[in-house]
């Protein structure tokens, strides 16, 4: 049986990744960056659900779910906002705007995946996040990153889909490889 390794995510348009890049790219000649792997902007997205490899037999009842799920949400209003860390392994920027929608779209996808017959992790709060950078093996001390990320306000945009992103690890996840991502399909909020 065959299967594919995905999750749920909201994608910023292209002006939001521009704005993003473009305060991001000092970061890199600040002391220790070198120690850092950058995530590339094609990988930058607010993941609402990792799936992790799912058989395909089960993705036409997934589909039919997650179309369910975006419809019975309204398009809401999104901006990339500060940044953050997870102890001293990832370098995030953060959201601003309607934080409780795309916390109930997290949701949403969550329980349609659930549904759906994919074996979810256990639920955790979920945490509105855009990975940056990840350190290389030990952990790295990123406040300076953080710090000098922490006013950046990115420009609101309306959020109109959801969409479900394969990610292939090229080499079979080889420590440094980026992994690809291709949008598997996406479906429109709202009714």
């Amino acid at each position: 049986m065959s299967s594919l390794r995905l999750f749920v995510a909201v994608l910023p348009p292209d002006s939001a990744l521009r704005e993003l890049r473009r305060a991001v790219a000092p970061l890199h000649a600040l002391p220790g960056a070198d120690r850092l792997r950058w995530t590339g902007t094609d990988g930058w997205h607010f993941t609402l659900a990792f799936l992790g490899n799912v058989d395909e037999e089960l993705l036409p009842e997934l589909h039919a779910r997650l179309a369910r799920a975006a419809h019975r949400t309204d398009p809401f209003t999104l901006r990339v906002h500060g940044a953050g860390r997870f102890g001293g392994r990832a370098l995030w920027a953060g959201a601003a705007g309607a934080i409780d929608t795309l916390r109930l779209l997290a949701e949403r996808a969550d329980a349609a995946a659930r549904r759906s017959g994919v074996p979810m992790d256990e639920h955790r709060r979920y945490s509105a996040h855009l990975t940056l950078a990840r350190s290389r093996g030990t952990d790295a001390d990123l406040r300076p990153f953080v710090e000098a990320l922490a006013g950046f306000e990115g420009t609101p945009w309306e959020v109109g889909e959801v969409a479900l992103v394969r990610s292939d690890l090229p080499g079979g996840g080889a420590p440094g490889e980026r992994p690809r991502y291709e949008v598997h399909a996406s479906w429109p909020l709202g009714r």
